[in-house]
């Protein structure tokens, strides 16, 4: 009877294992070593298809931004620009959430990754449709990415620790119920991240009449 034969490697295989491992254990677990013993072959068969481990991250990085819903800023999808911009950063961060360990590279900007480079086409595209100058349009893609990114490298409520007696009155006067944060840690994170997004925009749309009214 013949042996079956193992699934031919490929970019999608690599980089499915590669992510799964980011998940897991961080950026830093992620070698070529390592990834062909998960993958069962031979190390050097992974140059056929990345050159580097920063290759295999950069392609890890931008399945991810293949996640985030870009259906709000089709020309036919009828959303104004500022419902597309909400609905697109609770898409991307939610994309970010699911993968915290591969944020600090997509934090460092879209580069050559086809997916990354898709994603700010679209949001530049929408805005200059929307009316909004060039300059301004760059400007609000840069400071939504820092924004969503930023809200997924870490935890607000998180950074707070489970335990009463590190936070002395007589040293913290208005932190008396910071150690009950870390137990609502989800609900805070979403709370500031919606409150945040909220101002944005509505810093946004007040600049945005400002334009208006110059045309």
């Amino acid at each position: 009877m013949a042996r079956p034969r193992k699934p031919l490697l490929s970019r999608d295989r690599i980089v499915t294992a590669a992510l799964s491992l980011v998940d897991a254990e961080g950026l830093a677990a992620v070698s070529t070593r390592r990834l062909a013993a998960e993958l069962g072959v031979s190390g050097p068969s992974l140059y056929n298809h990345f050159r580097t481990k920063d290759q295999i991250l950069e392609a890890v990085a931008d399945s991810v931004s293949a996640q985030v819903d870009l259906a709000m800023f089709d020309p036919a999808d009828g959303r104004d620009w500022r419902t597309s911009l909400h609905d697109w950063a609770m898409s991307y961060r939610a994309a970010l959430l699911e993968h915290p360990n591969i944020v600090p590279v997509l934090a460092q900007g879209p580069g050559r990754r086809p997916a990354g480079l898709r994603l700010a086409d679209a949001v530049f595209g929408s805005m200059v449709d929307a009316g909004w100058p060039p300059a301004q349009a760059t400007s609000i893609g840069a400071l939504m990415r820092y924004f969503v990114t930023g809200s997924a490298l870490g935890s607000f409520a998180g950074g707070f620790v489970d335990d009463e007696t590190a936070y002395d009155p007589a040293d913290y006067p208005h932190l008396g119920q910071a150690h009950l944060l870390a137990d609502r840690q989800e609900l805070i994170d979403e709370r500031a991240f919606e409150t945040g997004l909220r101002a944005l925009l509505d810093g946004l749309a007040q600049q945005y009449e400002q334009v208006a009214a110059l045309h």
